[in-house]
């Protein structure tokens, strides 16, 4: 059906066709083009950046109990708009942030004209954002989303950096799917992981002219979490959680009322990385969901188990790790699983007290876990229990418990996504952060929960502990993180380690192959607001100085991320600013050293800056250097080594 609009004030926002099959959805400085179709009644969707396609037509559309959604519709209204919005982002990227966008909402119709859903579209620049807002039909006020039709067809040519979505009730004490495999980096298209799609975040390389960012946000527990799978060639498409995920219970779809929306799709484009590692979209798009209860302090902190595992969960070794906390100036220490039966509640009563006179608070381990998996440490059945949750939460919360790691959750349905919404609100109200583990991807939650503190979601410093050949790939998979997994959410890594060795006599185990610079240097390039680093008591007698008094001091939260250089998997060159301070963190996994001349941020032409360096054998030191007149200093790093330079 051809129609003819009359031209609306805001129609630079919205540009149609003279007989609109099509319209033309810009961003603010124009490069970031959407062009939404009904043409042939089906609805469709594609993306130009600088006049390049990155995206080509891709379906839109949604199947539900109500009706299929995918077909046979046609576009009946379109209300374009601006927005505008200014916030502050405390605990990630960050601190101030001015989101504007170009909106338009599109109503798609049956033919016989009643509207079924709207396409709320933003464009801002270098990033697409969509989702579907359902409309009631009739008297029908509810609906279960089955699946989506929409898709991402990629131009000829690209290339995939993914991470194959795991399949359900396997892995440790069949926990997965948990975001933990690694990386096919600079992969041919038309594969589709291990047969069941790849977690997101997902990145695409678009040829010579560009990345593609592909993600979601606004999830709470009111949707069912996505991933993306390849349906043919070029084309990907969202897909909903997997039938056997949390022991085969639940349904793998969402039920919402109507109206109600799904949660956002977001594209971020660019013709270099930057747009995808400073980008805010993920906390643009939402909004926090109540208000905090308290003032959150986020910071650093030690923890026992990625050294000494199981056994140092006991009350001498915590209380080590208290004192090593406070001789390190940092906030916390995290006490790990089977603290329940090795601790017990009273020991950590008397730990948390011993703490306090230390300045140094705690986190506890939980188990997520009442009936989706095997995972045995305890605390068990706890924060799966509303009752046992708030009982517990009362408890922490009168002996100053400053927050939680939850652990081995059951996969991305809805009903799982509920249980991270409701842990995170039953522990605001009882001022508790809360870290999760074993975990989904965090949508959009580092703005949405006041609470949040972090996610895994991410092969981390545990499986450098339990594997050389995850050792041997450090390099390699800390140049992925910046540009990927981090770019969208914080990340609960737990890494830095000094110690030479993953073992308490730092004389067996995994050996670390990076240097003690490229240990500094994580500390900059993966960002949570809340850190538990790897470190361990002994670093204060057999480590370097500078480097333990880096690690006192290093911010955990940052208010300017501005990229410089790198490659995923090969290199990174990212810069971060605390306050009126820079971090300069520079990595290289190559097997030949990097050698760079980079323009630093800020005004340091001709300035003395401190600058932590490898040579050719990862010896590390601390000198003080001058950049050029221009602010330019040249870098050289060996394979596994770092720069960091701070100003």
């Amino acid at each position: 059906m051809k129609r003819l609009f009359l031209i609306p004030l805001a129609s630079f926002l919205v540009i149609p066709s003279v007989y609109a099959d099509s319209y033309d959805v810009k961003s603010p400085d124009g490069k970031t083009v959407v062009t939404v179709s009904d043409e042939g009644l089906m609805p469709t969707y594609s993306i130009k950046y600088d006049g390049k396609d990155f995206l080509l037509p891709s379906p839109l559309g949604l199947v539900t109990n109500i009706g299929d959604f995918t077909s046979g519709l046609n576009i009946g209204k379109v209300r374009p708009a601006e927005r505008r919005d200014s916030y502050s982002l405390p605990n990630i990227k960050t601190s101030n942030v001015n989101y504007q966008a170009n909106t338009s909402d599109f109503t798609f119709c049956r033919e016989d004209g009643v509207p079924v859903f709207e396409l709320q579209m933003e464009v801002s620049d270098n990033n697409v954002a969509f989702r579907y807002a359902m409309l009631p039909v009739g008297q029908t006020l509810c609906c279960v989303v089955e699946s989506e039709a929409t898709g991402f067809v990629m131009p000829d040519g690209s290339t995939t950096f993914l991470c194959p979505q795991m399949q359900p009730m396997t892995g440790f004490a069949r926990t997965a799917p948990s975001y933990e495999t690694n990386y096919d980096l600079d992969d041919s298209m038309g594969k589709n992981g291990w047969g069941n799609g790849y977690s997101f975040p997902c990145l695409f390389k678009n040829g010579d002219n560009g990345w593609t960012l592909i993600s979601e946000t606004g999830i709470a527990g009111d949707y069912v979490a996505s991933h993306l799978a390849n349906k043919q060639g070029n084309e990907y498409a969202i897909a909903y959680a997997m039938p056997a995920e949390q022991n085969g219970f639940g349904s793998t779809g969402a039920s919402i009322a109507l109206p109600g929306a799904t949660p956002w799709r977001t594209i971020t484009v660019g013709d270099n990385l930057a747009p995808i590692v400073e980008t805010t979209i993920p906390f643009d798009l939402v909004k926090p969901l109540y208000e905090a209860s308290k003032d959150y302090d986020y910071g650093k902190g030690s923890w026992s188990w990625i050294i000494k595992m199981d056994p140092s969960c006991n009350f001498d070794e915590q209380k080590n790790y208290i004192d090593f906390s406070a001789a390190m100036g940092w906030e916390s220490v995290l006490v790990d699983a089977l603290w329940d039966s090795q601790i017990g509640y009273e020991g950590i009563e008397k730990l948390a007290k011993y703490g306090k006179e230390k300045g140094v608070d705690l986190y506890l381990w939980y188990n997520s876990n009442g009936s989706w998996n095997d995972a045995p440490q305890g605390p068990r059945g706890v924060m799966s229990d509303i009752v046992k949750r708030r009982k517990d939460m009362k408890w922490m919360k009168e002996n100053g418990i400053r927050g939680i790691k939850v652990d081995f959750f059951g996969g991305d349905k809805q009903e799982t996504m509920r249980l991270y919404h409701d842990i995170l609100a039953d522990a605001n109200d009882h001022g508790i952060l809360v870290i999760f583990h074993g975990c989904t991807l965090p949508r959009g939650w580092d703005r949405m929960y006041p609470n949040f503190a972090a996610a895994e979601a991410v092969l981390a410093s545990e499986n450098l502990h339990f594997s050389q050949g995850m050792c041997d790939a450090e390099a390699k998979n800390a140049a992925i993180h910046p540009f990927i997994r981090n770019a969208v959410g914080s990340m609960d890594f737990g890494g830095s380690t000094l110690n030479k060795y993953y073992s308490a006599d730092n004389q067996h185990g995994s050996k670390r192959m990076t240097s003690d610079v490229f240990a500094l240097a994580t500390a900059v390039l993966f960002q949570s607001p809340v850190q538990h680093f790897a470190m361990a008591p002994n670093n204060l007698q057999d480590a370097p100085a500078w480097a333990v008094e880096f690690m006192k001091n290093v911010p955990t939260t940052w208010d300017e991320v501005k990229f410089i250089d790198g490659y995923p998997g090969k290199y990174i060159i990212l810069a971060r600013r605390s306050g009126d301070k820079w971090y300069v963190a520079a990595i290289n996994a190559e097997g030949t050293p990097l050698t760079a001349n980079i323009d630093l941020p800020g005004y340091v032409q001709g300035k003395e800056i401190a600058m932590y360096s490898d040579d050719k054998d990862l010896n590390g030191s601390l000198k003080t250097v001058k950049t050029d007149k221009k602010g330019k200093l040249k870098l050289s790093i060996p394979q596994n080594g770092a720069t960091l330079i701070t100003y």
